[in-house]
């Protein structure tokens, strides 16, 4: 965006047509059109710019926004198109089609196993189902899981096998705003997973590879390899490989959620930053070297080389892809059009992915990536240019402040919305923490050059080593600090765009000084307080029972206000991650507070009151009632430990709700919900319909 009034999106065509793609995108998700209905909407619209051409010229001129919402209308029908097409269940050979229970099917590997704490994981594809005595062509992906024997299965990328046990539909948890698995793994082809003991599948001889995958995971292995020979703390090997390969399988949760805390999570995922370090230090690099043609050819082509070798050596990750195609599109625009403008560069090569894979839309990495590239193109000379520093190092300090401080104007709403929390030194864990992953990244890429020098390899590794048990120290002491992160933080996506409507018209106004938008960023802004207050008056009159879907344990929150009070499993609210992965959203959510929560003790077999509902736990003791009427309960919950039958149950209760925690066994549960239907009875079995939540 240049800094004078008259902005138009006429000057940015790749942007307005890559907005429009977008839109359709978006609608089609949403709105499920059928593909019938987007195929006469595109014929329509192609047939109107087709009568568009026999206007008259002179009032072509005239109608020339009406051409140009016409083409716009074409990419929104693009976009509907192509995320109908991309969605696997709308392809006439989705294996979901044809599939039924305990048909045979044939599967291939599509990626090294992965071991897990109690199976291994693979992700496969399913190439045909057997039904009708005949083999029918099929795709779609499935993870299956292997049974953890006293021998590793003996299964590689491009192992096929055939097996017929009943593939399960990828649940969610159900619990209240936790991350939504099931769309995650569809928008990877990705819609059934089952489990395999060693007598489930047979492998077959036949093996299916992609000559270009199967070499990426070979030098997957050997980039491995090399640094599991020459690092060797296990914390510090987990962070070299994530900051180079994007390996994640190695890294400890606890320093991860420290780099959370610290806002430098991005070091350890493979993304535009891996690429920029590259990227400016081979600008460096040519910078030593005079002006000439052959060096206007060669520096761009030597630069695109090894970003996309870095690619590859990185597994060719799709977060890295993103980086090296959005690299690529702006490489070209500097040095094959020096007149164009970086916006149209950035958009063309979103539009690009999107056109490749239109569900990256919804992909945190793909928003975060571009709208930080996005914020600083617009940003940065602003902010740098508002102060001058003599001195070179502080200027070059200065510098980097400024990029550090660009990059989040347009990230820290995105992150607050999918993280729930604001990392408040940012900008001083980035300023150490960039330039040393930086440094590491370097010395891991000199590590494999001279990987075959045994001596400089091993002395490389312990430098590489020693440097990334700096920079874990430094963050590890910064997230202890108390004020390293404000956590708790929930907007809606409402709230989100209204946030990204007041940076628009600050920035409008910052560039063009019009009092205007002024006016209107100090509006919306009174607009998001005023929300907040109703949210907050809102939370603070809420009364309910949550009963969470944490496999195996007991989890149930009664909430009154900001006050929470648990019931269950001590280690669900003990073990970090099982708090985090299953509590904390709903708690950040509803305002409640860690220092608030009350572990209430054993309430089995106690009706509870609250707000004039009651409350039952029923355990495995016996409970009596002297009364021979039943006893009202609004929401009865079974346990694994609840010996009474259905029937009895029915006739020592008057139920409204009826509901089995997730630490009841499915089998059980299910033959629970059985015998209440036949007593019509509303049964609610949180391990198999996800969490439940009721408003007292």
């Amino acid at each position: 965006m240049p800094a004078y009034a008259n902005i138009s999106l006429r000057q940015y065509p790749i942007l307005r047509i890559t907005i429009a793609l977008i839109t359709g995108i978006v609608t089609q998700w949403y709105f499920s059109i059928p593909g019938k209905q987007i195929i006469i909407y595109s014929v329509i619209t192609l047939l109107l710019l087709l009568v568009f051409q026999f206007v008259p010229e002179s009032k072509k001129f005239i109608l020339a926004w009406l051409r140009g919402l016409l083409i716009l209308l074409l990419f929104v029908c693009f976009g509907l198109m192509n995320t109908w097409l991309q969605n696997i269940h709308n392809n006439y050979n989705w294996y979901g089609k044809i599939y039924k229970q305990n048909d045979i099917i044939l599967a291939t590997i599509q990626e090294p196993l992965v071991i897990k704490t109690n199976s291994y994981k693979a992700l496969a594809s399913i190439n045909a189902v057997y039904e009708n005595n005949t083999w029918a062509n099929a795709t779609g992906n499935v993870l299956l899981y292997f049974k953890k024997d006293s021998v590793k299965p003996v299964l590689h990328y491009g192992s096929q096998l055939i097996f017929n046990k009943p593939i399960q539909q990828i649940q969610n948890s159900g619990n209240p705003v936790a991350f939504n698995y099931n769309r995650y793994c569809l928008f990877q082809n990705i819609t059934g997973q089952t489990f395999l003991a060693s007598n489930d599948y047979k492998i077959l001889s036949s093996v299916k590879k992609n000559l270009i995958q199967s070499s990426l995971f070979n030098v997957r292995d050997w980039a491995l390899h090399v640094l599991q020979q020459n690092i060797h703390s296990q914390k510090e090997l987990g962070i070299a490989e994530a900051l180079l390969i994007g390996y994640r399988n190695d890294l400890d949760k606890d320093l991860v959620q420290a780099y959370s805390n610290t806002g430098v999570v991005h070091i350890i995922a493979i993304s535009g930053l891996h690429i920029g370090v590259i990227y400016a230090a081979l600008l460096s690099f040519f910078s030593l070297f005079k002006s000439s043609k052959l060096k206007m050819w060669l520096e761009p082509i030597i630069i695109l080389l090894i970003i996309w070798m870095f690619t590859l050596v990185a597994g060719a990750a799709p977060s890295v892809l993103r980086a090296s195609v959005m690299f690529t599109f702006l490489l070209a625009g500097k040095f094959l059009d020096r007149k164009g403008n970086m916006y149209n560069t950035l958009a063309a090569s979103a539009l690009v992915l999107l056109l490749f894979n239109p569900f990256y839309l919804w992909d945190v990495g793909f928003q975060l990536s571009y709208s930080a590239v996005f914020s600083i193109i617009l940003f940065y000379k602003k902010i740098s240019g508002s102060l001058y520093f003599k001195n070179k190092t502080l200027r070059w300090l200065w510098q980097l402040c400024a990029v550090s401080l660009s990059a989040q104007i347009f990230t820290l709403p995105l992150v607050i919305y999918h993280f729930h929390q604001l990392p408040i030194l940012f900008l001083f864990s980035n300023l150490v923490a960039v330039p040393l992953s930086g440094i590491i990244l370097f010395e891991e890429l000199i590590l494999f050059f001279l990987s075959w020098w045994h001596a400089a390899a091993t002395f490389v590794g312990w430098v590489t080593e020693k440097c990334v048990l700096l920079m874990n120290d430094f963050i590890e002491h910064i997230n202890k600090l108390s004020f390293s992160v404000w956590d708790g933080l929930q907007i809606s996506i409402i709230e989100l765009l209204i946030i990204f409507i007041i940076i628009f018209f600050f920035s409008f106004w910052i560039f063009t000084k019009k009092t205007r938008s002024l006016i209107k960023g100090i509006a919306f802004t009174a607009l998001i307080f005023v929300l907040r207050d109703i949210d907050v008056i809102y939370h603070r009159r809420q009364q309910k029972i949550i009963v969470y879907n944490v496999p195996k344990q007991k989890a149930i929150d009664i909430i009154a206000g900001n006050t929470l009070r648990f019931a269950g499993d001590s280690n669900v609210i003990q073990d970090a991650f099982l708090r985090n992965f299953n509590l904390r959203s709903a708690h950040i959510k509803n305002k409640v507070f860690s220092n608030q929560h009350i572990l209430l003790p054993d309430i089995e077999n106690f009706i509870l009151n609250v707000n004039s509902s009651k409350i039952l736990l029923l355990g495995n003791e016996s409970f009596y009632s002297n009364n021979q009427q039943r006893i009202p309960v609004d929401v009865l919950i079974l346990s694994k430990n609840t010996q009474q039958t259905p029937e009895q149950i029915n006739n020592l209760f008057q139920c409204n709700y009826i509901v089995a925690d997730s630490d009841v066994p499915i089998w059980k549960s299910a033959r629970w919900k059985k015998e209440f239907e036949q007593l019509h009875l509303r049964f609610f079995s949180v391990a198999q319909d996800g969490a439940f939540t009721l408003k007292l």
